[in-house]
């Protein structure tokens, strides 16, 4: 949803709870996800938005999707309505009517403190070639917390792409949420990745990774200057973090880090054309050599 950008001069800070929570399989999350915003809502009263890692509520299986909305969406913003959160439950396998027939996309929903889904986003970039069965999505997500300021959303391998969290910060996002299931050996390069794009683009970023079989943990949580405000290790864990809107806008005007760079208004007034995005450009044929986007035998 792309509402107008936020009054300067409201709210100052804003309580975001990122949830490493051990992820099953094999059985259903949801009312575990419920425990949490409970138990957040009753040890953290100052948190306003919590944040879940990728396929929490249902747990990996394409065999899960439902349509949107549907009974586990349904359940997940009656938790919403109870708690009085902004919730973002991670994401679900959504089944839905592609051109071609029936599609499964991986889709967060965001949904309000009264119990409303304002937005939903699909994941732009699927782990292919292994989820060459999960279609990706083509819309941007950010939203708007009255009070507080702007949101964008991304989904694990997403943030591969610097295209991605570039493109959510130009259509003014604050914060990144951004859910993931890394269950691999690289998510060293993954917490890299997040802390490079928190100070590349002056936004605070909340990298939230499941435990079990939802990922191997170590979320992050970075700030727009590169800091990093909580690194987890490899088990259930809650981090409540306080977004220092002000700092963010005075930084995106000073410069990052008090006066130092001024990344965003430097790609804004670059002189030179990224050619290299346009389809298919003569200029740049390599990419073309690389052969199929197969799994290796």
């Amino acid at each position: 949803m792309n509402g107008a950008l936020m009054q300067r001069g409201e709210a100052d800070t804003f309580g975001v709870a990122g949830v490493q929570m051990d992820v099953s399989a094999f059985e259903n999350n949801v009312e575990r996800m419920g425990g949490y915003l409970r138990h957040i809502r009753a040890r953290f009263p100052w948190v306003k938005m919590v944040l879940f890692s990728e396929l929490s509520a249902l747990g990996p299986g394409h065999n899960k999707a439902e349509p949107l909305p549907g009974p586990t969406e349904a359940r997940l913003c009656e938790l919403a309505r109870e708690t009085g959160l902004w919730f973002i439950p991670g994401s679900l396998f959504e089944q839905a009517e592609g051109p071609g027939g029936p599609v499964v996309y991986n889709t967060t929903p965001v949904i309000n403190p009264q119990g409303e889904v304002v937005a939903r986003f699909r994941k732009l970039f699927p782990f292919r070639p292994y989820e060459r069965d999960v279609a990706g999505g083509s819309e941007f997500c950010v939203f708007d917390v009255p009070g507080a300021g702007r949101f964008g959303v991304s989904i694990c391998y997403d943030m591969w792409f610097p295209e991605t969290t570039r493109t959510l910060v130009a259509m003014g996002a604050e914060v990144i949420l951004h859910p993931t299931m890394t269950d691999t050996i690289d998510r060293d390069v993954e917490l890299s990745i997040a802390r490079a794009s928190a100070v590349t683009n002056q936004v605070y970023f909340f990298d939230i990774n499941g435990v079990g079989d939802g990922g191997v943990g170590r979320s992050i949580v970075c700030d727009p200057s590169g800091y990093v405000l909580h690194q987890a290790d490899g088990g259930a864990e809650i981090m409540a973090i306080d977004v220092d809107f002000a700092r963010l806008r005075r930084e995106r005007e000073r410069g990052l880090r008090s006066n130092l760079g001024q990344p965003l208004k430097s790609f804004r007034d670059r002189d030179c054309v990224f050619d290299v995005y346009r389809e298919h450009h003569p200029a740049y044929p390599y990419l073309d050599t690389l052969g199929p986007l197969t799994k290796p035998s």
